[in-house]
């Protein structure tokens, strides 16, 4: 049966500020002429509104009210239309809304930093202006948060899980605006357990060198150790094969990130050499042979780490540590400060060589092999790694070979597994954040393939392309999935991937996501964009003929570049520069020397093969290489890091500003159904 009458326009809740004028509206259908009478709550009184008999009701907002509009026909039907908020702020800051406002949403209450107990309530508030009144959905480290959708965020017990930097977005039909972003601890900082206001971890693996001999361990070694320290909860960016710029732009932004209280790792695999107590990185491009002005200073980096006054810094270094240089002159590198906060994790001892362990497709420190086995212990820094060095000395293959040396001023307790606890906004976003969203691609023939975008490294990811149910018409359908056109970039690619790591791929993601595959490698390199070709090999039933049909899709740089590119920080009294940090030019100039790891040509070898079921043998990390396509001088062009979470506007509301007077949206269907039952649907207008 049709209704008597329909309401086809309802009113809507607004949010607005104190003096401003709006409208609201209700239209509705009958099958006489209708009659509308408006209502008001305030409070707990529920009235009728002086002379409100049309369909339109004009407000000159002056207090937080509820309102209603009853229609009703010549046949003394009546119905109510929704219950909507006018929600009045009565202080909002100077300028807002803006002059033309046309009803966006306008913060005018942002949430503030919590320090609460765990096991005791989290209350987060904001507030927002906009015509309709804006929707709520509160973020925690970019993560959407299901089950919190209004301007106040409870949570009744809070667990040490809900630290982290909150923020919500605020969103009507005329768009959407942020509020700041605020950090919350939950735990016991004030019980005197230690706790780090971040972590931060730059991880570097050089594999590949031009001019030297190639190495294998440092790609899976980089690999396990960013699965581990994100564990941790440490924000990481995993890079493989850096030159010098790009080494030095990577540690200058990793620098950036640190603070007061933060926990910092730095850890390389790769090529190295020790100078006189000096231990120097060497990047892909490094001549053969090279001076200490063509490599990364450990010593530096430190240095500028410790300037940051961070709580806890660890160097973990597997490289070897053969003399070079030694006429050379030293490094001029001023003396750590005593802050008791420093930890040296060498994979070997001093003019000793590391050793890998080859084990079938991969290979594996020794260093690093026994590290997985202990850094997730609860206990202090110094005794984990003290673990790792007695479990190296027991190893068989490598005894009287390598040897950790552990060094340390470490006056603290403190331990990799402690709690995070912010301090102040979130500096930026370091690591590893949002995956590229997932896209479709349909054929003419209606097969509609997904193109899935997997990251093992910050500088490396895969596209995978995951079909879907075909149509009927096509049947036995193959994918392939290639880069097109030959450009700088194509052929950066080419010489840059890497063999064998679609094993770590499968270790990762299931196998049956990993049908077509395509690896992008060195994204810090790519200039252009990307555009891939999807070539669909198929059967068609009544013909059986096999056809191909094929679709292209972009990938823009911008998207790509992503995953390296760092939202950096306001900058700080003593911002580090990159040409300080690091400063190539800072060594004397003297004559150059040969291979830091060893002469070349000795290869301490272990013992491969002594067990018949394969036990891996080892292997010295060989003499480092150079790239003769990359001068240390040049920028990479973007700044190396991901996002721990979706990339979010910044928004700069004033924090002036105080809640208004509210009603739990809760509370109107319980209004409206109190005033139907007050008798007012059954009075005339």
């Amino acid at each position: 049966m049709q209704e008597a009458i329909t309401i086809t326009e309802q009113p809507v809740s607004v949010s607005v500020p104190v003096g401003y004028s709006f409208t609201l509206r209700c239209r509705a259908q009958g099958h006489t002429s209708l009659q509308y009478q408006w209502f008001c709550q305030y409070q707990s009184d529920c009235c009728l509104v002086p002379g409100a008999t049309n369909q339109d009701l004009p407000i000159v907002a002056e207090q937080t009210q509820l309102y209603t509009c009853r229609v009703n026909d010549l046949h003394r039907n009546a119905v109510f239309s929704d219950w909507v908020k006018v929600e009045v702020h009565q202080c909002v800051a100077r300028g807002l809304p803006p002059r033309l406002w046309q009803g966006e949403p306008v913060i005018v209450l942002n949430p503030r930093e919590q320090r609460v107990e765990v096991g005791q309530p989290l209350q987060l508030q904001c507030a927002a202006m906009g015509v309709p009144a804006p929707s709520y959905q509160w973020y925690r480290n970019g993560n959407l948060l299901e089950q919190q959708k209004r301007k106040k965020l409870w949570i009744a017990h809070t667990k040490v899980s809900d630290s982290g930097t909150y923020l919500c977005c605020a969103s009507n039909s005329h768009g959407e605006h942020w509020t700041n972003a605020v950090d919350v601890h939950i735990g016991t900082c004030g019980s005197g357990k230690f706790f780090a206001t971040g972590k931060i971890a730059l991880l570097v693996g050089n594999n590949r060198y031009q001019h030297h001999p190639n190495l294998m361990a440092p790609v899976r070694d980089v690999f396990e150790l960013r699965r581990l320290l994100e564990h941790l909860g440490f924000q990481v960016v995993s890079l493989l094969d850096l030159n010098k710029a790009e080494m030095a732009a990577a540690v200058s932004q990793f620098l950036q990130l640190l603070g007061k209280g933060v926990y910092a790792i730095f850890y390389y695999a790769g090529h190295g050499y020790e100078h006189l107590g000096r231990n120097y990185m060497v990047p892909v491009d490094a001549p053969q042979p090279y001076a200490p002005e063509n490599c990364i200073s450990v010593q530096r980096i430190l240095q500028k780490m410790q300037q940051q006054q961070t709580a806890l810094n660890i160097i973990l270094l597997d490289t070897c540590r053969k003399w070079y240089n030694p006429g050379r002159a030293l490094s001029q590198v001023q003396p750590l400060e005593p802050w008791g906060n420093t930890v040296y994790g060498y994979s070997t001892s001093e003019d000793a060589e590391a050793y890998e362990l080859h084990d079938g497709e991969f290979s594996s420190g020794i260093f690093m092999k026994y590290l997985k086995k202990h850094i997730l212990q609860e206990k202090k820094v110094t005794y984990m790694l003290e673990d790792v060095l007695e479990d190296i000395g027991r190893d068989p293959l490598v005894t009287g070979k390598q040897v950790m040396e552990i060094r340390h001023t470490l006056k603290e307790a403190r331990a990799l597994t402690d709690p995070v606890c912010p301090s102040g906004a979130a500096a930026g976003h370091w690591g590893h954040g949002q995956e590229l969203p997932s896209r479709a691609v349909t054929f003419p023939c209606g097969a509609r393939v997904e193109l899935r975008f997997l990251r093992l490294f910050s500088n490396l990811m895969f596209v995978c392309a995951k079909p879907q149910p075909p149509p009927a018409h096509v049947t036995d359908p193959q994918l392939l999935l290639r880069q097109l056109a030959e450009t700088d970039d194509v052929a950066i690619q080419r010489e840059s991937c890497l063999d064998h790591v679609e094993t770590l791929l499968a270790s990762v993601y299931k196998r049956e996501e990993l049908d077509c595959v395509f690896q992008l490698c060195a994204l810090q390199k790519i200039q252009t964009d990307v555009v891939l070709q999807l070539d669909l090999h198929y059967t068609q039933p009544g013909t059986k003929q096999r056809t191909c049909e094929s679709l292209q899709t972009t990938l823009q740089q911008s998207l790509l570049r992503q995953f390296f590119s760092l939202q950096r920080a306001p900058a700080r009294t003593g911002s580090v520069c990159l040409q300080d940090a690091l400063g190539p030019g800072a060594d004397p100039k003297g004559s150059p020397g040969t291979d830091p790891k060893g002469s070349p040509g000795t290869d301490p070898k272990g013992t491969p093969g002594a067990d018949p079921k394969g036990s891996p043998g080892t292997d010295p990390k060989g003499s480092p290489g150079t790239d003769p396509k990359g001068s240390p001088g040049t920028d990479p062009k973007g700044s190396l890091g991901t996002s721990s979470g979706p990339s979010l506007p910044s928004s700069s509301p004033s924090n002036f500003s105080s809640e208004p007077e509210e009603n739990d949206e809760s509370e109107l269907g319980e209004l409206c159904l109190a005033l139907n039952q007050a008798g007012l649907g059954q009075d005339r207008p």
